[in-house]
Order: structure tokens, then sequence, then C-alpha cells
């Protein structure tokens, strides 16, 4: 077993690992530790446990020493250099003419670098921006095209929910979102209503997707024949996924009536859950699934009533959030 405590340089930014040697740190405590970029000021963030050593990524760095008041004070100062550093990138960007939109700029705790972060539409060509940068700034300067997921977590903001954007506050990673996500949790497939502060698919379509893909499982699909626990037949005509509630039409009397059952007062054949497992499985699956919930998506169109536009742009969102894949600031 090998002894690790976990380390954040940014707001909500990636966890790494290293060596706590002998200091006795806690949560919230400040430390110096060597990176690839060099010396860092970091936070600790939880406590000082064992793992196995086969699940550390080996060479393992060591904590320096734990941050002492100068170290803090310096920390202190970088931060206004940095929007020092802003505004004068801003003012060299407009000489060039370049279209780039400037989000943030960070000095390295030792001062060795200094990092700009950007967002553009396309390439672009900064090498003449670097050079005026490195004459005033003296020291190595690095440009870093971000994709717009980063620029809201960097910016920060409030959601359409009232609370503050998940990738600011808490979210390390970014996880994969899909317009799926948004079907299976019965969401209306207008862009506006699900899309984030960044123009995204919202990233916490993902907190509660396996909690309804298992609740979903356990109902019949629209238009499914189900039996009552008296015998009576009838056909899927909705269902409420939360309350695992069933409205079905059944006969009364020569005439077609809704009535509402329990799920569990139903006879039906169950569906079957997506595995976690191979590509090829979850693919195979996913066709199963998605052939069996043709029912419910066809009633779902009229009640998301979205348009063919609408879907265009969903798919483009999608295919935008892959393209850009992990998040370049979680990058080593």
């Amino acid at each position: 077993m090998v002894k690790i405590i976990g380390v954040r340089f940014r707001n909500a930014g990636k966890i790494y690992y290293f060596d706590p040697k002998n200091y006795k740190l806690r949560a919230g405590d400040h430390v110096i530790v060597e990176t690839v970029r060099g010396v860092e000021y970091g936070t600790v963030v939880g406590n000082i446990r064992s793992v196995e050593e086969k699940s550390v990524v080996q060479p393992l760095k060591s904590v320096i020493r734990v941050a002492t008041p100068d170290d803090d004070a310096r920390t202190k100062r970088n931060r206004e250099k940095e929007r020092e550093a802003l505004k004068i990138c801003q003012e060299k960007i407009a000489r060039h003419n370049l279209e780039m939109k400037l989000i943030d700029a960070e000095y390295t705790f030792d001062n060795n670098k200094v990092l700009f972060y950007f967002t553009a539409d396309g390439r672009i060509d900064f090498r003449e921006l670097v050079k005026d940068l490195a004459a005033v700034f003296k020291t190595r300067i690095e440009l870093r095209q971000i994709g717009v997921r980063d620029e809201t977590k960097i910016l920060g903001g409030i959601g359409i929910c009232g609370r503050v954007l998940c990738c600011n506050s808490y979210l390390s990673e970014f996880a994969p979102v899909s317009i799926k996500m948004a079907k299976e949790q019965n969401l209306s497939l207008n862009p506006t209503k699900i899309s984030g502060a960044c123009g995204r698919l919202m990233c916490c379509l993902k907190n509660e997707e396996d909690t309804y893909e298992y609740l979903n499982s356990r109902l019949p699909a629209i238009g499914d024949t189900v039996t009552t626990l008296d015998g009576q037949k009838g056909e899927v005509s909705s269902v409420n996924v939360l309350r695992q509630k069933v409205r079905i039409l059944v006969d009364v009397d020569d005439e077609k009536e809704l009535q509402e059952y329990d799920v569990k007062e139903l006879k039906f054949r169950p569906r079957k859950r997506k595995e976690k497992g191979g590509k090829n499985k979850d693919r195979d699956k996913d066709k199963d699934r998605e052939k069996e919930k043709g029912g419910r998506e066809k009633e779902n169109a009229g009640r998301n009533n979205a348009s063919d536009k609408e879907l265009k742009e969903l798919e483009e969102l999608e295919k935008l959030d892959k393209k850009e894949g992990k998040s370049k600031l979680n990058d080593d």
C-alpha cells in the first residue's frame, strides 16, 4: 500500500495525486508540489489515504512542503499580475487584429511561464503575438486554445436552475452527454431548454441517466399490451416514470376506458437493461432498446414538439461535444 493525497490547482479543476511524505495534511491546506509545468501552489482535497501501489501512476511525485505565509503572499501577487497580464494581452490581440477571444491568464507559481487561454472558431496564427508578449513579460509564453465548455468553466455563472454552474463549482471533468439522455428522461428536445450557458447540452443530463434507465426498464413501452391482476388486458397509453404509474386503455361495457395502475399491478414482459460491457454488446442492446421504445418515442414526439430544425441543432451540439472531447484544462 502507498499513501496519497489529492491536490487541486484550479477551482473545480482535476485532482492530481502526490506522496504526502511525513506531512500531516488535511482538506483545505495549501502545499507546494512539482508538476510537469514546474513548481505549483495547490489546495489539498480530502485527507491522506492508502491505496494499492498498482493503482497509482508512477512515478508518484512528493509534496515539496506545506505552503508558508510567504508562499500565500506570492500566490496573491501572482493573481494580481494575472489581471494586468490579461489586460496587456487583450491590447496586443487588438493590435494584431486576431479573431480570438481571450478568456484568462495564469502565472505559474515560480513565474517561469504565463499561460493565456482563448477561444476561436478555427486555427489562429499567433506567432507574432507570442513574440510581443515575450518581449513584455520576459518569460515563457504559452497560448492555449480551449473549447466553449472550458470557457464557461473558467468564467462561471448561474444556470437555468438558479444555482452556480456545475462545471465551475464541483465538476472536475466533463462527462459525455447525448440527445438520447434527454429522450430517456422525457425532456423537451428544444435546444434552448436542454442547453447550458456554454451552448452545449447540459452536463446535468448525465446526473440522473442511470436512475431513469432503471425506472424505464421497469415499465412497459407505449403501445404494449399488458394484463392487470384481475386478468383484464389493455394497451399502454402513457407512463409516469417517476411515479411508476401506467395508463392503459381497457374495454369496459363495450367502451374504451382509460385507467391508471401502479406498475406492480400489471403483468408484462420486462425490458432488458443496458449492460455495462463491450461496445458491440452496448450497440446491440441500444438497437433492441430503441426498437422497443418505438411506441414511446412516437408519443414523445408529440409531447416534445421537436421540429426537424431543433433535432438537427441538437445533433450538431452532440457532434461538437464529441469533437472537443475532454477538457484541455484537465490535460497534464
